[in-house]
């Protein structure tokens, strides 16, 4: 569920905010709000900047409380000593990017909340710009509150201050995010110039960027081609985008032409952009094609990274080549690269596929030599892989393993275990591994319950596969 700012913390009107709680014990910030009630020595030493600073690394911590942010601003309230622009912004943002913490659940509507006391009839202990409303029009984004987000571009625009590209580019990709393109490019990106600003690079390729999410090719092409026709240049990230699009369109030939349009101008692809076109060409079912583009890649003295070689290895894995595959495994390593989590599973379902179980378990214990943990998919390709050769003792040893590592089983692990004891006729092993999914949170889908029905009518016991037909259609399992 995406957070939601309370209605009442939108600044955009004169009631007063109500005040986040906290049973956070009183801190030293708070017992110098509450000790400083006359003019004397405490009120003058207190120093705004000082005080938000401190408070701005509290907040990056973790450990700033809504009750100590909201002292620190009864403090800058009440003795009139204006905030400059830096520590407020610094502070704000601050808020708004932490994650939740036992201090403070929520720091994007804490940040929406502060400023509107200080625009509440007391602009002159602080002086928002246009960058302290872009940091709370990014607050609402992330908050997924474009509604807000929009409230605040409207207050800034009415404050007489000029919007800049930074925080239209907010809003674009707030939109664009929300899947709403369209408006992102008729609402804002053509009327950018009536703003006072002029879309850049960055605008645009949000936008494009947009388009090609939401699967509109055509109309990301036409504003690439609008960008270049307005004197925008597109830059590395702009060709990328393109690109990878057309890649995963298995549109190569338009792909290979921009490749080409992006280094007659002097744009250098990355490995990102030959990663997009190695991924595109592989899934195709071509061979030739990505290799000829990794030379390419090496001939500009671009760096293949652990993408583009688990790339190589998951089509020759495909194809029954796997033990190609180890090569370039070995490869990657020899090359400085640590292979990742993906890496392994990878050859581990090739070995597995091609019932090589004993190159498979090797490569598995491996995995410990090289300090990589191994996730819940290692773990099923290996009980999928022996459940399946009826080595189910192997399997059980994994299964085990698995939970002496703290990995959680999921319904892929139970299913290639469940059905293996059926087809030996091990029903009671069957259903203490039925048991135990239901006992652990996992929900059986309908291919468990089939492996046990034809496992229980296979062997006669038809009673108790109607059960189970009974107790499917109860739980609504389809």
């Amino acid at each position: 569920m995406p957070r939601r700012l309370p209605l009442a913390l939108l600044p955009l009107h004169t009631k007063a905010m109500p005040r986040l709680s906290s049973t956070t014990p009183m801190s030293p910030l708070r017992l110098r709000a509450r000790h400083s009630s006359s003019t004397s020595h405490s009120s003058r030493s207190w120093e705004p900047h000082t005080a938000f600073a401190a408070a701005t690394e509290r907040a990056r911590s973790g450990n700033l409380t809504p009750e100590d942010a909201h002292h620190l601003f009864d403090e800058l309230l009440r003795q009139a000593n204006p905030v400059q622009e830096r520590p407020l912004n610094n502070l704000l943002a601050a808020l708004a990017r932490a994650p939740a913490s036992a201090a403070c659940s929520d720091g994007l509507a804490l940040a929406v909340n502060l400023f509107s006391r200080i625009s509440q009839g007391a602009r002159c202990v602080a002086h928002p710009t246009a960058c302290t409303y872009g940091i709370l029009m990014e607050c609402c984004c992330r908050a997924h509150r474009l509604d807000l987000a929009f409230a605040f571009f409207g207050r800034l625009l009415r404050t007489g201050l000029k919007a800049g590209v930074i925080q239209v580019c907010t809003l674009l990709k707030g939109l664009c995010h929300a899947k709403r393109t369209d408006e992102a490019l008729n609402v804002l990106l053509h009327r950018m110039t009536e703003l006072g600003c002029t879309p850049d690079v960055v605008a645009y390729n949000t936008v494009i960027h947009g388009f090609f999410k939401e699967g509109q090719v055509g109309k990301a092409c036409s504003l690439f081609h609008e960008m270049a026709q307005h004197g925008v240049a597109p830059n590395l990230m702009t060709y990328t985008s393109v690109i990878d699009a057309l890649c995963k369109a298995k549109a190569m030939d338009k792909a290979e032409y921009f490749l080409r349009q992006m280094v007659d101008n002097g744009v250098v692809p990355d490995n990102v952009t030959y990663n997009s076109l190695i991924h595109g060409y592989s899934s195709s079912g071509h061979w030739k094609e990505p290799v000829r583009v990794s030379k390419e890649m090496t001939s500009r003295r671009v760096t293949a990274d652990v993408h583009t070689y688990n790339m190589f290895m998951t089509f020759l894995c495909k194809h029954g080549r796997s033990k190609e595959a180890a090569g370039i495994f070995d490869t990657m390593a020899m090359k400085g690269l640590k292979p990742d989590n993906v890496s392994y599973a990878i050859l581990l379902h090739g070995y597995a596929t091609e019932g090589c179980l004993v190159d498979m378990i090797n490569l598995f214990n491996s995995m410990e030599r090289n300090c990589i943990l191994p996730d819940c998919c290692i773990f099923n390709i290996l009980i999928n892989a022996y459940a399946k050769s009826g080595k189910l003792d192997k399997a059980m040893l994994i299964f085990n393993e698995m939970q002496k590592q703290g990995v959680s089983p999921d319904a892929v692990t139970y299913l290639p275990v469940i059905d293996a004891f059926c087809k030996k006729g091990r029903l009671d092993d069957a259903m203490i591994m039925f048991n135990q999914m239901i006992d652990m949170g996992v929900r059986p889908d309908t291919a468990v319950y089939t492996s046990l029905i034809q496992g229980f009518c296979t062997h006669g016991d038809l009673v108790k596969a109607k059960e189970l037909v009974t107790e499917m259609m109860n739980k609504a399992i389809r």
